[in-house]
């Protein structure tokens, strides 16, 4: 399974509390990793005279950089007792920093605080949502609301067999990687880990509306049921990947339960997260449409703005971030 070898904590200058950072520093003494904790500072026009001051622009940088420093000395002290953690101030737009910082290190997880709104929408157009679409490591995306220890981990994987031959490589391989982070997250954080896939039955309104010289009923709930067996049985072939990879032992503690919700994703994932009451919903991004697109395009909008949950979201192997050093 997953571990992580080295996290990199981003303080969220606006949040009123630094929601996450015990979390941070409980993953790294559990995986032995390396804890660096940020914050990043905007910059300003370098040796601008401040009018009527005997300051400059640089001054007031060094003050806010000094500022800055200090809280996150203040804040960390008390964890560094059972942890190591670094400290580190950047200076620019956060996001860009942050994944320079990461391009930099090779970080395997960044972690960082929504701020206090909910649910999730108070990610677009922010910062949070650069990093959710260009950050080339796993991104962990908490609410000051989080329990320490979470109950329920929930996974969505997109095993649709309809797929190209290549296209399902890549999707096989990101379902792996969800998984592989749930099951990973689901052990340490002793949680229950649900597993959603959410399908449709290819034509099933045509069907059902009367474009097509209508089959009986009985022929169409068939097909139905014929269907959900198929994405069913993709289903079980993922979690006997995932007990191929973590042990039998491992996959007899976890007993993953199933959710196979048939609609859209959009409708069905939000409402599956909070019939179980998630913790944390673990996702991929990937450019097509499905569950694993959820944050290209209109899909992640409209799931995003109904989830209230904190997000694991996870790039497919060999992304390369839009930026770089």
């Amino acid at each position: 399974m997953k571990h992580f070898t080295n996290i990199l904590y981003v303080l969220d200058q606006e949040a009123e509390q630094p929601c996450g950072l015990e979390r941070a520093a409980a993953l790294a003494r559990g995986n032995q990793a390396r804890l660096k904790v940020v914050s990043v500072i905007e910059s300003l026009p370098a040796g601008a005279a401040l009018e009527g001051l005997d300051f400059t622009t640089d001054d007031l940088l060094a003050a806010s950089r000094a500022e800055c420093e200090q809280r996150l000395n203040a804040l960390v002290e008390p964890l560094r007792e059972t942890v190591a953690i670094e400290t580190k101030v950047l200076t620019g737009k956060l996001f860009l920093e942050v994944i320079q910082e990461v391009l930099r290190h090779d970080y395997d997880l960044v972690m960082k605080c929504v701020g206090d709104k909910s649910p999730m929408a108070a990610l677009f157009g922010s910062e949070d949502l650069h990093l959710l679409r260009k950050c080339p490591c796993p991104l962990w995306l908490g609410r000051p609301q989080d329990a320490l220890n979470y109950r329920r981990v929930l996974a969505a994987v997109d095993v649709e067999p309809l797929v190209a031959a290549k296209e399902q490589a890549q999707q096989q391989a990101l379902n792996a990687t969800i998984l592989d982070f749930a099951a990973a997250l689901a052990t340490s954080e002793f949680a229950e880990l649900h597993v959603a896939h959410v399908w449709t039955a290819l034509g099933e309104p045509i069907l059902r509306g009367g474009m097509l010289a209508t089959p009986a009923e009985t022929r169409i709930d068939a097909y139905i049921e014929a269907e959900r067996r198929r994405h069913s049985q993709a289903l079980e072939r993922a979690l006997a990947d995932l007990e191929a990879r973590a042990g039998a032992e491992a996959m007899q503690w976890l007993k993953p339960v199933r959710h196979l919700p048939k609609g859209s994703p959009r409708e069905e994932l939000p409402a599956l997260a909070k019939r179980i009451d998630a913790d944390i919903l673990v996702l991929g991004t990937l450019g097509r449409s499905g569950v694993s697109g959820l944050l290209i395009g209109n899909t992640a909008e409209a799931v995003l703005q109904r989830i209230d949950c904190a997000v694991l979201a996870v790039k497919p192997e060999g992304f390369v971030s839009p930026v770089s050093v």
